[in-house]
């Protein structure tokens, strides 16, 4: 049986015109295709083709040498693999353009994020930092004459500023980290139904004390229901659901209902996972905002700066779960997030 032989062919085109040229007919006529065979090195077939609209092979060739020089076989072939490296670094040159140009396409969005991301966290540390100097100033300048009450209420007032600052600096921290992939979670095993109880509990506390029409349900289809996850990051997102909740339905009053059950998973139906739904009688969720509801700066509130739902997504990502929000379609005013673990 005889050895079957590989061939080694490869086609190159050279644009020699600038397209943007107005050439008359008959100067493009005169573009002309060149065709180099050579076969191991030992002959050669050089064709320059007539007229490539012609059928007849005759009629479409004009010149065509047929070498079996060594040298001139070689310096054809030397000829082609130069064209060959040439087109080869060409190609590489423009990728790389492509890219450079990908890259500093997607920098100059960075940037832009960046500027938006710091020109709103300025405002949003403006915000509580006045207030908070406001206080001291009064109570410096009134010591010793300053009602108990009044004093309580200066210290109310640093102590909620305190608290917002402490929040978006814990937020930014957050973001730093999950852009830099250093989000680190510690998994443990607990039960999800208590930290539940446990976060409700503390909600209805905040809301008896600030005396805000809502009223804070709470319903779990499980006495226990142990999960594998990091119970920190959880009751953070939990918590910062049940804030969004209780803000755009403070102002009207209304109903914040949490409540767990367990599911059979759909994509494995040996594992079983717990369904978290927040949902509240607010205002609902702008048409606008919802498409990109947990992206960054993804708000449209008078306080906050849209970081909050984004880190809620990663965290619950993180842990191979999801979350999702939708608007009641059936009770105007309603807006759910469920939390898939």
């Amino acid at each position: 049986m005889k050895n079957k032989k590989s061939f080694d062919t490869r086609h190159i085109d050279l644009e020699t015109i600038d397209e943007d040229e107005e050439l008359t007919a008959a100067e493009r006529s005169a573009v002309t295709t060149v065709t180099i065979l050579v076969v191991d090195r030992k002959e050669s077939l050089v064709i320059e083709s007539a007229d490539d609209s012609r059928q007849d092979f005759i009629e479409a060739v004009g010149l065509a040498t047929y070498s079996s020089s060594k040298p001139t076989v070689l310096s054809y072939f030397s000829i082609f693999e130069n064209l060959w490296k040439q087109t080869e670094l060409y190609q590489q040159l423009k990728e790389s353009n492509k890219q450079l140009k990908l890259a500093y396409e997607q920098l100059k969005i960075s940037d832009k994020m960046q500027s938006e991301f710091i020109s709103a966290a300025a405002h949003e540390l403006r915000t509580p930092i006045q207030p908070i100097i406001s206080s001291v100033g009064i109570i410096r300048s009134r010591r010793g004459n300053m009602k108990v009450q009044e004093l309580d209420d200066s210290l109310d007032m640093i102590t909620r500023n305190t608290e917002r600052l402490k929040q978006l600096s814990s937020e930014i921290i957050d973001v730093a980290k999950i852009e830099g992939n250093s989000l680190d979670l510690e998994k443990e095993r607990f039960d999800l139904s208590e930290v539940l109880f446990n976060i409700m509990e503390h909600y209805k506390n905040l809301i008896s004390k600030t005396n805000i029409n809502i009223k804070l349900l709470f319903d779990s289809c499980e006495d226990t229901l142990l999960v594998e996850a990091d119970r920190d990051r959880i009751s953070q997102v939990i918590s910062n659901l049940l804030n969004n909740a209780v803000k755009f339905t403070r102002k009207r009053g209304g109903i914040v209902s949490v409540r767990i059950q367990k599911k059979v998973n759909t994509m494995n139906t040996n594992q079983s996972v717990a369904l978290i739904s927040v949902r509240d009688t607010g205002s609902g969720i702008d048409h606008d905002i919802l498409p990109r509801l947990f992206e960054k700066f993804a708000a449209k509130s008078f306080q906050g700066i849209g970081l909050g739902l984004f880190i809620s997504k990663k965290i619950i990502e993180a842990q191979g779960g999801k979350i999702w929000a939708e608007n009641n379609a059936n009770t105007i005013g309603i807006n759910g997030i469920d939390d898939l673990l």
